[in-house]
């Protein structure tokens, strides 16, 4: 019984409200089956699908994102996801976001197949991807220098041979460091340093 519980809550998302009547399970009960089952699966599964990424993962990485988008040095692409919710009790406002709804943060990483390589979830959906990121885990690690991020290795066809670091790519709200790139920003731009940034002309250049 309580297996069908989890189930019909992880496929449908019913509340534990409605699987308290259909189960007769208490709300609470269902709730800590649920929270169990589901820590459960991520411990046996986590190392199947999510497993420690060495420095020949990560130089495979970026190999695949050269092939398809151009774009070297590359080892995975970063955003944050708002996961809508009912507001928790006495939350305040820590789960509202500028979307007018109440939300927690899903923080991933994906790979050239657009695969998960990375994911946390449960950030206060007021906060911006930015800090999310600069909060979690993963970014924790990344300071630190325990990824087993490989070394920069130089550019292909630069002819100065400057070697560059491996970087993860986020939009406009994420901090510039480095191992995290952002786009230019489209603000305060003349006509001329735009047509620069999109068209590449080197005639545009100042």
């Amino acid at each position: 019984m309580n297996k069908y519980a989890v189930c019909r809550y992880l496929a449908t998302g019913n509340s534990f409200i409605s699987l308290h009547y259909e189960y007769l399970l208490g709300a609470t009960t269902v709730r800590e089956i649920v929270r169990d089952t589901c820590d459960a699966i991520w411990e046996c599964l986590k190392l199947a699908y999510m497993p420690a990424t060495d420095k020949n993962d990560w130089i495979r990485t970026a190999d695949e994102f050269y092939e398809r988008t151009n774009f070297p040095n590359c080892i995975g692409a970063v955003d944050g996801k708002h996961i809508r919710i009912r507001k928790p009790n006495e939350s305040v406002s820590q789960f509202f976001n500028y979307k007018n709804c109440f939300s927690t943060v899903l923080m991933a990483m994906a790979d050239a197949d657009y695969c998960f390589t990375s994911v946390e979830v449960g950030a206060y959906g007021s906060s911006s991807d930015s800090n999310v990121f600069k909060k979690s885990t993963f970014e924790k690690l990344l300071e630190s220098n325990k990824l087993n991020i490989p070394d920069p290795r130089v550019l292909p066809s630069d002819a100065e041979g400057l070697s560059m670091p491996f970087v993860l790519v986020g939009d406009e709200l994420f901090t510039l460091s480095e191992h995290v790139l952002r786009p230019y920003t489209n603000k305060k731009l003349t006509f001329l340093k735009h047509m620069y940034i999109t068209t590449g002309c080197q005639e545009h250049e100042g």
